[in-house]
């Protein structure tokens, strides 16, 4: 886990939560990994109490699980969490392209071909992982020209939870070039202006994402009950 140092103490508890948070939803903390409150104290420089109340906060947010006399542990992948972030998003990303459609559509496509064309050059040159940040630029992309700086935060705020769950699926090219092609059905709608086709697009391709992140899942739990009988 990366170390952070806070030197403001009127603000240490928010920063040592939006820290973590973010750690977590970017997958830089790990499913099942443990936080120990008097590590990551040590870790970024300051008392035990903040970090108390920000991994309270956590696991209020549902982010982490406490476990008694040991500390927290990031909560993993549910599958109805999984089903319900996605049709969140859905809603959320189809209404931001018809917002972005009807503003701003020419940068749109300007700003969406750029990101295709960089994503598949990266990932041409072998950096598979490039993605995860060239995929939430995509959609980040559509919900920033919607107008709506409340519908950005929202979309991003999913996006993160989703990816909590999707860093391992994400990785793998196959999925990676199925979901450059999603992105390429998205543009290729909203180049002819056609909003119910984009729409429909965001929809299969955030479908799409739903099933790899489900299938990786249900491999990993196959994976971890096979070690349980194997000790």
């Amino acid at each position: 886990m990366k170390k952070l140092v806070i030197t403001d103490s009127t603000t240490i508890r928010k920063k040592a939560h939006a820290y973590l948070r973010e750690q977590i939803l970017s997958g830089e903390i790990g499913p099942q990994e443990r936080l120990i409150e008097a590590k990551i104290a040590k870790d970024i420089g300051t008392s035990r109490t903040p970090v108390r109340e920000a991994l309270h906060t956590l696991e209020m947010e549902g982010l982490l699980e406490s476990i008694p006399r040991v500390g927290y542990k990031v909560n993993t992948v549910s599958d109805q969490e999984v089903e319900e972030i996605c049709e969140i998003r859905t809603v959320i990303e189809t209404l931001a392209v018809r917002w972005a459609m009807e503003k701003a559509h020419a940068r749109l496509v300007k700003e969406l071909k750029k990101n295709i064309a960089t994503a598949e050059q990266r990932v041409m040159q072998g950096e598979v992982k490039a993605y995860v940040d060239l995929d939430a630029q995509f959609h980040e992309i559509i919900a920033g020209l919607s107008g709506s700086r409340r519908l950005l935060e929202l979309a991003q705020t999913l996006r993160r939870h989703m990816v909590r769950y999707r860093i391992q699926s994400i990785y793998a090219p196959d999925n990676v070039i199925r979901g450059i092609n999603g992105h390429k059905e998205i543009l290729a709608a909203i180049v002819t202006g056609d909003v119910e086709t984009a729409a429909k697009a965001i929809r299969n391709h955030l479908e799409q994402s739903k099933k790899d992140i489900l299938f990786y899942a249900f491999r990993e739990h196959g994976e971890e009950k096979i070690k349980r009988r194997q000790t």
